[in-house]
């Protein structure tokens, strides 16, 4: 059933004009259908944009760290429209027009993400979760089983504090110097934002620099044209006015989280690169074993950056998810906790039975039926 959303007027801002600082050398990117603030109960705002066909499926996607509302890769863009799908990009606190907070605990968000949803209209939604947004959509997951139907992490990161995982990459870093970044979050955030407007202008420069030092899957997305012009505008908006988002989520993530991943119970598609320097793939794994209901999706030759291109894979897969749910009342056989998918195979070696491989992607808005569990199909 479909929430009665508030008034045009109040519910939505047109587009407003590109920003000022540019990258030398940078096509300009194409703009959001739509952006916007979504007003919250205790007086703070949160940014977003809109993507995709306005009457269909809430898809909320939830950046990387650091990233902001435009985060979002041109291919993904046009899969949503291609799909049907509601596509939007909400920002999270300390980052472009979003007011900033500090949240005791990741948790936190999913109260927020659900305002967010409210005031768009919806009851039901699916998540994307890119890298650092990937602990905000397991959050959203585990407080609102009843509204996210299924969730896709990208390259997402593991806990830090949970001794389960054992975090050993650069995200490890977090659970020791939490404390300090919380502290200095003013200051550091002053300090990167303006860095950040001395760096705009070559940015393009400073991107290709920063390419050769990152394994060759994350140099070829580089490389690619879409994702400069994508990527260089969302950190020059999103950044150059505040930049305390990137303290608030590298704090969070060496805290607890504030739930256990054992008590996720919506379906959870993980894809993750297997030479991924950010987030090692064996964390990953690690986290994922610990999820009820998830497909562990392997991409080879891929690094942290490598998700941007199969956003609309990913968006295929949580398409046909909404489709199940709205043909099936009740929940399918799932595939089972930890199932993994070999990408270079091109197998998936989880043998569960009776899913439904159909394709259709009814955009009927929620029906409060519990939506089945889908196999996601391999990422090449």
């Amino acid at each position: 059933m479909v929430r009665a959303a508030p008034p045009q007027g109040r519910r939505r801002r047109w587009v407003r004009f590109a920003p000022l600082i540019h990258s030398i050398g940078v096509p300009p990117c194409p703009p959001p259908r739509l952006e916007g603030t979504v007003p919250l109960p205790d007086g703070r705002r949160l940014g977003y944009a809109e993507y995709g066909d306005p009457n269909g499926p809430l898809v909320l996607w939830f950046h990387g760290t650091p990233g902001g509302r435009r985060q979002i890769p041109l291919v993904g863009r046009r899969a949503a429209s291609e799909l049907g799908l509601r596509l939007v990009c909400v920002e999270r606190p300390g980052v472009g027009d979003s007011t900033d907070h500090a949240y005791a605990r990741i948790r936190d968000w999913a109260a927020d993400a659900s305002e967010v949803a409210d005031h768009l209209g919806h009851e039901r939604f699916l998540i994307v979760g890119l890298s650092g947004g990937g602990p905000y959509a397991l959050a959203c997951a585990h407080d609102l089983p009843a509204r996210v139907v299924a969730v896709a992490l990208l390259g997402s990161v593991a806990p830090a504090a949970d001794d389960e995982v054992a975090v050993e990459g650069p995200v490890a870093l977090t659970r020791r110097w939490g404390g300090l970044l919380r502290t200095a979050r003013l200051p550091l955030g002053f300090c990167l934002s303006n860095l950040m407007r001395l760096v705009a202008p070559v940015g393009l420069s400073a991107l290709y620099a920063f390419s050769h030092v990152v394994p060759e899957g994350d140099r070829r997305v580089l490389h690619d044209p879409e994702v400069q012009s994508m990527f260089l505008e969302d950190l020059i908006l999103g950044t150059t006015r505040q930049c305390r988002a990137v303290l608030h989520d590298l704090a969070l993530f060496g805290r607890p989280w504030g739930f256990e991943l054992a008590d996720v119970r919506v379906p959870v598609r993980w894809w993750h690169g297997d030479v991924d320097p950010f987030v090692p793939l064996a964390e990953a794994r690690r986290a994922a074993a610990l999820l009820p209901d998830v497909e562990f999706v392997v991409r080879h030759d891929e690094s942290h950056l490598g998700e941007f291109a199969a956003a609309d894979k990913v968006l295929a897969v949580l398409a046909e998810d909404w489709g199940a749910r709205a043909r099936v009342g009740g929940r399918a056989p799932g595939h089972g906790a930890g199932a993994d998918t070999d990408t270079d195979a091109g197998t998936d070696t989880d043998t569960g039975t009776d899913t439904d491989t159909g394709t259709d992607t009814d955009t009927d808005r929620g029906t409060g039926t519990t939506p089945p569990s889908r196999r996601a199909a391999p990422v090449p």
